[in-house]
């Protein structure tokens, strides 16, 4: 296997298409990848998503509502401008008010109602009610720089004009669709980087990924399809790196229109009803998936069987919410009690490029709907065009992944099932259009909840009302996988973002 160009530069590989230099543009896990080489957070989440001191070296809270965060006096902008608490002020006003992309970021700022500038190193955040996760908030909203950003579009980031920060890479060039080039910045406030020069390649196919890799064309790859995870494994010039993922990975099913486009008689015929409205229809829909089937085959056992938002043993998950048992006979009697008895067609849509074998995924459970009546067709899409029209509501039923920057379920609770009203930030990614008033008050309780253990129990009650009512179908939690050539060590992580920051040299 070839060495990298320099024994300090390194090439990765990533699966997931990232869309924007931008960091607010869209809450998508290859663009906060991308850009956290560029800019860093209030607080730094590490590979467990503990919090960590980042660009601030403390917070609390010093009343009920208002949360005070101590800022490094060491961070500064490639021009030598520090960071301050103005720069804070600016980056919240920023998110608040954008209007253009896919946007997802705003549930982090809606609850600030007041930014308090007390001196250049102490910022204040004030909500009108009690905001226990505030600084898990601040983990995941990348800072930028009120110099650079002024008036600075999204072209103006992806152009590298505003794509300047306070992080351990600076920008050298950027080319949508295809790469980012960064250069190590050795005035970074934190620990010496091992690499002066790294190239972040776009690779969707996995083929072409791996076979990168084993070419020596690139350093370190992630999203291994689970079915080459064990021959890479066995490569001696290879190592694979693994970590247990919070994403889960679901269906939504459009709820909310009385007729829905993808949906017909088995003739091919609009119908006058929407069935995924019916909530038996739904029941039924994930009553006829083999979760374990789908674990075992299609993710090689990489990945485990879902009932809910987050993992077993995380913050705010139930023991006592289990997956839909696969049970294709009753779900054929519920369809026949909402009046389907000889079932329907639908198109299932999905990315073919985002998540892992998610081609795969979409064709196993067409399989399965189609033997209990419910005709499906697969169209299985490019990451940028699937989320586009999904976030236009084009499909009836789509796959998606979402997973939490905070370890609670706040984000999906608030992004998938919470209804949909922009002004709060709320239901940003629900495409379902599933609107509950009792879950929503659950919701809004958590979020006001200081206590943890009350907390927990609040996010409980609003999981199990959303999932009973099947607002989205969840199918299993990722396995994240890595591969690097030897002599590379690539620290997992359970947001499956992959970064220079967390790659190695063994040696070092």
């Amino acid at each position: 296997m070839a060495l990298p160009a320099a024994a300090n530069d390194v090439t990765i590989a990533v699966g997931g298409a990232f869309t924007s230099l931008d960091p607010h543009f869209h809450n998508l896990t290859p663009n906060s990848g991308l850009t956290q080489h560029i800019f860093d957070r209030l607080v730094n989440p590490d590979a467990d998503l503990r919090p960590e001191p980042a660009l601030a070296l403390s917070w609390s809270a010093i009343s009920p509502t208002t949360w005070e965060f101590r800022l490094r006096d060491d961070a500064r902008f490639p021009d030598g401008t520090p960071f301050t608490a103005d720069d804070v002020a600016f980056t919240i006003a920023r998110v608040s008010a954008l209007r253009t992309g896919p946007g997802g970021y705003a549930i982090y700022t809606r609850p600030v109602q007041e930014v308090v500038v007390v001196d250049p190193r102490t910022v204040r955040l004030v909500t009108a009610e009690p905001a226990p996760l505030i600084p898990a908030f601040m983990a995941a909203l990348p800072m930028i720089g009120r110099r650079a950003g002024e008036g600075a579009a999204t072209a103006d980031y992806n152009s590298g004009r505003a794509a300047i920060g306070t992080g351990p890479y600076r920008l050298v060039s950027y080319v949508a669709g295809d790469r980012a080039v960064f250069q190590r910045n050795d005035q970074w406030w934190g620990p010496a980087q091992p690499w002066s020069r790294v190239t972040v390649r776009l690779i969707a196919n996995d083929s072409t990924r791996i076979a990168a890799l084993k070419a020596g064309d690139v350093d370190l790859i992630d999203q291994v399809p689970t079915r080459d995870a064990r021959d890479l494994a066995a490569d001696s010039r290879l190592t694979v790196f693994s970590k247990p993922g919070v994403r889960n990975i679901y269906l939504y099913l459009d709820q909310f229109r009385d007729q829905t486009p993808f949906v017909t008689d088995l003739r091919g015929n609009r119908l006058a009803t929407n069935p995924l409205r019916d909530p038996r229809v739904r029941q039924a829909l994930s009553m006829a998936i083999n979760r374990p089937a789908i674990v075992a085959q299609v993710m090689d056992g990489q990945a485990s069987p879902s009932g809910q938002f987050l993992p077993d043993g995380t913050m705010g998950s139930d023991p006592g919410l289990r997956p839909d048992a696969y049970d294709p006979a009753a779900a054929q009697r519920l369809l026949a009690e909402a009046g389907f008895p000889q079932g329907f067609a639908v198109t299932l849509h999905g990315p073919n490029d985002r998540y892992v074998n998610d081609a795969q995924i979409l064709q196993a459970i067409a399989q399965m709907w189609t033997r209990i009546g419910v005709r499906t067709r697969v169209e299985a899409l490019p990451t940028s065009a699937y989320f586009t029209r999904s976030a236009r509501d084009e499909f009836s039923i789509g796959l998606a992944g979402w997973g939490t920057g905070t370890g609670e379920p706040d984000s999906p609770l608030a992004s998938l099932v919470a209804a949909r009203d922009p002004a709060r930030g709320r239901g940003a990614s629900n495409r379902s259009g599933y609107s509950n008033p009792a879950m929503d008050r659950l919701l809004d309780q958590a979020l006001a909840t200081l206590e943890p253990p009350a907390r927990e129990e609040l996010y409980r009650q609003a999981t199990r009302l959303a999932i009973g009512d099947r607002a989205i179908v969840p199918l299993h939690h990722q396995v994240n996988i890595w591969a690097a050539r030897s002599g590379l060590i690539y620290e997992g992580r359970n947001d499956e973002r992959t970064m220079a920051m967390s790659l190695r040299p063994a040696t070092r």
